[in-house]
């Protein structure tokens, strides 16, 4: 297992949006990141962890239809009680939603295990209990039938897909309220120093554009605009990173 994230690094990531760190991320070539159609069960919710992968295949009726888990051995089951302070279980679903990947007691036991999160392309059940468990959890949909109805979990810790998106085990996940973004963990510290200048500026942007400015030299910066920007900073006590 990778090491924890550090606090610090994990402060300045719950700083800048998602589309923020996107944008950070493009420019290092890295464009698929961002996790299409998942979204928080709760408004308002941020998440930083990193990633503790588990794989659903299609279920097999010989081997799901059977009406009993093995909490030692059933993958998912082990990922929950594998888990630790700061992860996010990131569950690649296959973007199926006609079962739950997981439902409020194994999301609640997360929870008290100091989990960040839980992810998935897929569905939650019980997603009102999900919700109100604390766990920060984002997801495709919702549905009431349990995860072996279509899902076999079939291994742990490995490299996934979620939402198209390639997740490796210690990836760094970032979530708001449009959705999550990857990180790759050796590029999430210049990343997120580079994300809190950039919220900076176009807060700065910002406020010029609501008192009339026009976007031409503005949005992006030109040299005036940069010059205005830092004298901003400094009447704040701040400077440039």
């Amino acid at each position: 297992m990778p090491e924890p994230i550090p606090p610090d690094l994990a402060a300045a990531l719950r700083v800048p949006s998602t589309a923020t760190l996107t944008s950070i991320l493009a420019r290092r070539g890295l464009r698929n990141t961002f996790l299409t159609g998942v979204r928080p069960l709760v408004p308002g919710t941020r998440l930083v962890g990193q990633a503790f992968t588990l794989r659903y295949i299609p279920a097999r009726e010989d081997l799901d239809h059977t009406g009993t888990v093995d909490n030692l051995t059933d993958p998912q089951r082990v990922a929950v009680e594998s888990i630790g302070p700061g992860d996010v279980l990131v569950i690649d679903a296959r973007g199926d939603v006609r079962a739950g990947t997981l439902g409020a007691i194994l999301a609640t036991r997360m929870r008290c295990r100091g989990a960040a999160g839980v992810v998935t392309d897929g569905a939650f059940r019980d997603s009102p209990a999900v919700a109100a468990s604390g766990l920060p959890a984002y997801a495709r949909a919702a549905h009431a039938a349990a995860n072996k109805t279509v899902h076999h979990p079939a291994d742990l810790q490995v490299p996934i897909a979620c939402a198209g998106v390639a997740v490796y085990p210690g990836d760094i996940l970032v979530g708001d309220d449009e959705g999550v973004v990857v990180i790759p963990r050796h590029l999430a510290a210049e990343v997120a120093a580079e994300a809190v200048e950039q919220e900076r500026l176009e807060e700065f942007i910002m406020e010029k554009v609501r008192a009339g400015a026009s976007i031409v030299g503005v949005y992006p910066p030109g040299e005036a605009v940069l010059a205005e920007y830092r004298e901003w900073l400094q009447r704040r006590g701040a400077q440039p990173t």
